[in-house]
Protein backbone atom coordinates (compact mmCIF):
# COMPACT_ATOMS: atom_id res chain seq x y z
CA UNK A 1 0.00 0.00 0.00
CA UNK A 2 1.24 3.47 -0.87
CA UNK A 3 0.43 6.12 1.75
CA UNK A 4 0.84 9.87 1.32
CA UNK A 5 1.05 11.32 4.84
CA UNK A 6 0.29 15.05 4.94
CA UNK A 7 0.57 17.53 7.77
CA UNK A 8 -2.48 19.76 8.25
CA UNK A 9 -2.63 23.36 7.05
CA UNK A 10 -1.55 26.32 9.13
CA UNK A 11 -3.58 27.11 12.27
CA UNK A 12 -3.79 30.20 14.49
CA UNK A 13 -1.92 28.26 17.18
CA UNK A 14 0.95 27.62 14.75
CA UNK A 15 1.20 31.34 14.10
CA UNK A 16 0.95 32.24 17.79
CA UNK A 17 3.54 29.67 18.83
CA UNK A 18 1.18 27.67 21.06
CA UNK A 19 1.69 23.99 21.83
CA UNK A 20 -1.87 23.04 20.88
CA UNK A 21 -2.43 19.28 20.72
CA UNK A 22 -5.82 18.99 22.42
CA UNK A 23 -9.27 18.06 21.11
CA UNK A 24 -10.92 19.42 19.00
CA UNK A 25 -8.21 21.95 18.27
CA UNK A 26 -8.22 25.09 16.12
CA UNK A 27 -9.33 25.63 12.55
CA UNK A 28 -7.16 26.96 9.73
CA UNK A 29 -5.82 30.43 9.01
CA UNK A 30 -6.42 31.97 5.60
CA UNK A 31 -2.98 30.67 4.59
CA UNK A 32 -3.93 27.24 5.90
CA UNK A 33 -7.01 27.30 3.69
CA UNK A 34 -4.89 28.19 0.67
CA UNK A 35 -2.48 25.39 1.52
CA UNK A 36 -5.40 22.96 1.63
CA UNK A 37 -6.88 24.29 -1.62
CA UNK A 38 -3.59 23.68 -3.44
CA UNK A 39 -3.55 19.97 -2.66
CA UNK A 40 -6.10 18.66 -5.23
CA UNK A 41 -4.30 20.10 -8.25
CA UNK A 42 -0.89 18.87 -7.11
CA UNK A 43 -2.27 15.36 -6.56
CA UNK A 44 -4.48 15.34 -9.67
CA UNK A 45 -2.59 12.46 -11.30
CA UNK A 46 -2.29 10.35 -8.18
CA UNK A 47 -4.75 7.51 -7.66
CA UNK A 48 -6.30 7.58 -4.20
CA UNK A 49 -8.77 4.98 -2.99
CA UNK A 50 -9.36 6.49 0.43
CA UNK A 51 -8.60 9.46 2.65
CA UNK A 52 -8.09 9.42 6.41
CA UNK A 53 -7.94 12.21 8.99
CA UNK A 54 -7.36 12.47 12.72
CA UNK A 55 -10.16 13.48 15.07
CA UNK A 56 -8.77 17.02 15.33
CA UNK A 57 -10.60 19.68 13.32
CA UNK A 58 -7.63 20.98 11.37
CA UNK A 59 -7.04 17.71 9.53
CA UNK A 60 -10.63 17.48 8.30
CA UNK A 61 -10.48 21.07 7.07
CA UNK A 62 -7.20 20.42 5.27
CA UNK A 63 -8.56 17.28 3.63
CA UNK A 64 -11.86 18.89 2.61
CA UNK A 65 -10.86 20.28 -0.83
CA UNK A 66 -9.28 16.98 -1.87
CA UNK A 67 -12.21 14.99 -0.51
CA UNK A 68 -14.68 17.15 -2.44
CA UNK A 69 -12.70 16.85 -5.67
CA UNK A 70 -12.43 13.06 -5.37
CA UNK A 71 -15.90 12.43 -3.99
CA UNK A 72 -14.46 10.63 -0.96
CA UNK A 73 -15.61 10.70 2.65
CA UNK A 74 -12.51 10.75 4.87
CA UNK A 75 -12.24 8.02 7.48
CA UNK A 76 -11.67 9.45 10.96
CA UNK A 77 -8.89 7.58 12.78
CA UNK A 78 -8.26 8.94 16.27
CA UNK A 79 -4.85 7.28 16.37
CA UNK A 80 -3.58 9.84 13.84
CA UNK A 81 -4.01 12.71 16.30
CA UNK A 82 -1.12 14.84 17.51
CA UNK A 83 1.19 13.68 20.31
CA UNK A 84 -0.30 14.65 23.67
CA UNK A 85 1.24 17.70 25.32
CA UNK A 86 -0.05 16.89 28.82
CA UNK A 87 0.71 19.65 31.32
CA UNK A 88 2.44 21.67 28.58
CA UNK A 89 -0.78 22.06 26.56
CA UNK A 90 -1.11 25.59 25.11
CA UNK A 91 2.33 26.62 26.34
CA UNK A 92 4.04 29.46 24.45
CA UNK A 93 7.40 28.81 26.12
CA UNK A 94 10.10 27.74 23.62
CA UNK A 95 11.74 25.60 26.31
CA UNK A 96 8.51 23.63 26.69
CA UNK A 97 8.34 23.19 22.93
CA UNK A 98 11.87 21.79 22.88
CA UNK A 99 11.08 19.41 25.75
CA UNK A 100 8.00 18.20 23.87
CA UNK A 101 9.92 17.48 20.67
CA UNK A 102 12.92 16.00 22.46
CA UNK A 103 10.57 13.57 24.20
CA UNK A 104 8.94 12.58 20.92
CA UNK A 105 12.23 11.98 19.14
CA UNK A 106 13.53 10.00 22.12
CA UNK A 107 10.72 7.55 21.33
CA UNK A 108 11.93 7.27 17.76
CA UNK A 109 15.34 6.34 19.17
CA UNK A 110 13.86 3.64 21.39
CA UNK A 111 13.26 5.35 24.75
CA UNK A 112 9.56 4.51 24.88
CA UNK A 113 9.08 5.04 28.62
CA UNK A 114 9.86 8.72 28.47
CA UNK A 115 6.85 11.04 28.68
CA UNK A 116 5.79 14.55 29.55
CA UNK A 117 3.87 15.17 32.80
CA UNK A 118 0.25 14.23 32.25
CA UNK A 119 0.84 12.81 28.76
CA UNK A 120 1.19 9.47 26.97
CA UNK A 121 4.48 7.62 26.68
CA UNK A 122 6.12 6.41 23.48
CA UNK A 123 4.62 2.95 23.61
CA UNK A 124 1.08 4.34 23.81
CA UNK A 125 1.68 6.77 20.95
CA UNK A 126 3.20 4.20 18.60
CA UNK A 127 0.52 1.62 19.41
CA UNK A 128 -2.33 3.97 18.56
CA UNK A 129 -0.68 5.31 15.39
CA UNK A 130 0.19 1.75 14.31
CA UNK A 131 -3.43 0.75 14.90
CA UNK A 132 -4.61 3.60 12.68
CA UNK A 133 -2.26 2.48 9.91
CA UNK A 134 -3.49 -1.10 10.27
CA UNK A 135 -7.10 0.07 9.98
CA UNK A 136 -6.20 2.02 6.85
CA UNK A 137 -4.59 -1.08 5.35
CA UNK A 138 -7.73 -3.10 6.09
CA UNK A 139 -9.67 -0.89 3.67
CA UNK A 140 -7.87 -2.72 0.88
CA UNK A 141 -6.77 0.16 -1.35
CA UNK A 142 -3.45 0.32 -3.19
CA UNK A 143 -3.01 4.06 -2.67
CA UNK A 144 -4.37 6.31 0.08
CA UNK A 145 -3.68 9.67 1.71
CA UNK A 146 -3.90 10.62 5.36
CA UNK A 147 -3.83 13.94 7.16
CA UNK A 148 -2.08 14.11 10.51
CA UNK A 149 0.22 16.37 12.53
CA UNK A 150 3.77 17.69 12.64
CA UNK A 151 5.24 15.93 15.66
CA UNK A 152 3.19 12.77 15.15
CA UNK A 153 4.27 12.32 11.53
CA UNK A 154 7.95 13.01 12.12
CA UNK A 155 8.08 10.75 15.17
CA UNK A 156 6.15 7.83 13.67
CA UNK A 157 8.08 7.86 10.39
CA UNK A 158 11.41 8.10 12.23
CA UNK A 159 10.44 5.13 14.40
CA UNK A 160 8.72 2.92 11.85
CA UNK A 161 9.80 3.77 8.28
CA UNK A 162 13.00 2.41 6.75
CA UNK A 163 15.01 5.20 5.18
CA UNK A 164 13.97 7.92 7.63
CA UNK A 165 16.80 9.26 9.78
CA UNK A 166 15.93 10.35 13.32
CA UNK A 167 18.56 13.08 13.40
CA UNK A 168 17.34 14.51 10.11
CA UNK A 169 13.77 14.61 11.40
CA UNK A 170 15.00 16.46 14.49
CA UNK A 171 17.00 18.93 12.42
CA UNK A 172 14.62 19.78 9.56
CA UNK A 173 11.36 21.66 10.32
CA UNK A 174 8.18 20.32 8.70
CA UNK A 175 6.00 23.07 7.25
CA UNK A 176 2.23 22.88 7.14
CA UNK A 177 1.17 20.43 4.39
CA UNK A 178 4.69 19.02 4.30
CA UNK A 179 4.45 15.32 3.50
CA UNK A 180 5.88 11.82 3.59
CA UNK A 181 5.27 9.25 0.85
CA UNK A 182 5.68 5.72 2.24
CA UNK A 183 5.03 2.22 0.95
CA UNK A 184 4.44 -1.11 2.67
CA UNK A 185 1.98 -2.58 5.14
CA UNK A 186 1.75 -3.34 8.86
CA UNK A 187 3.04 -6.90 8.38
CA UNK A 188 6.14 -6.38 6.21
CA UNK A 189 6.89 -2.86 7.44
CA UNK A 190 7.24 0.52 5.75
CA UNK A 191 9.85 2.17 3.56
CA UNK A 192 10.30 5.79 2.55
CA UNK A 193 9.60 6.67 -1.09
CA UNK A 194 10.13 10.42 -0.67
CA UNK A 195 9.36 13.31 1.63
CA UNK A 196 9.18 17.08 1.52
CA UNK A 197 9.43 19.57 4.35
CA UNK A 198 7.76 22.21 2.16
CA UNK A 199 4.01 22.70 1.61
CA UNK A 200 2.55 20.45 -1.09
CA UNK A 201 1.65 23.58 -3.06
CA UNK A 202 5.24 24.84 -3.01
CA UNK A 203 7.37 27.25 -1.00
CA UNK A 204 5.12 30.16 -1.96
CA UNK A 205 2.69 28.71 0.60
CA UNK A 206 5.23 28.43 3.41
CA UNK A 207 4.17 30.01 6.67
CA UNK A 208 6.09 32.78 8.39
CA UNK A 209 5.86 32.30 12.14
CA UNK A 210 8.17 33.05 15.04
CA UNK A 211 7.67 29.56 16.42
CA UNK A 212 5.77 26.50 15.18
CA UNK A 213 5.92 24.18 18.20
CA UNK A 214 5.19 20.81 16.57
CA UNK A 215 6.86 21.48 13.22
CA UNK A 216 10.08 23.18 14.27
CA UNK A 217 13.54 21.66 14.63
CA UNK A 218 15.09 20.48 17.90
CA UNK A 219 17.94 22.75 19.00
Amino acid sequence: MRVLMIRHGQTPSNVDGLLDAGYPGPGLTSLGERQASAIPEVLSRRELGALAVSNLTRTSLTAAPLAAQRGLDPVVLEGLREIDAGDLEMSADPLDHQEYLATAFAWASGDLRRHLPGAEDGRAFLERFDAAMARLAELGHQSVALFSHGAALRTWTAARVAGVDVEEMERVPLDNTGSFDVEGDPDVGWRLVSWSADPIGGKRLAGVAAEDPTGESVD
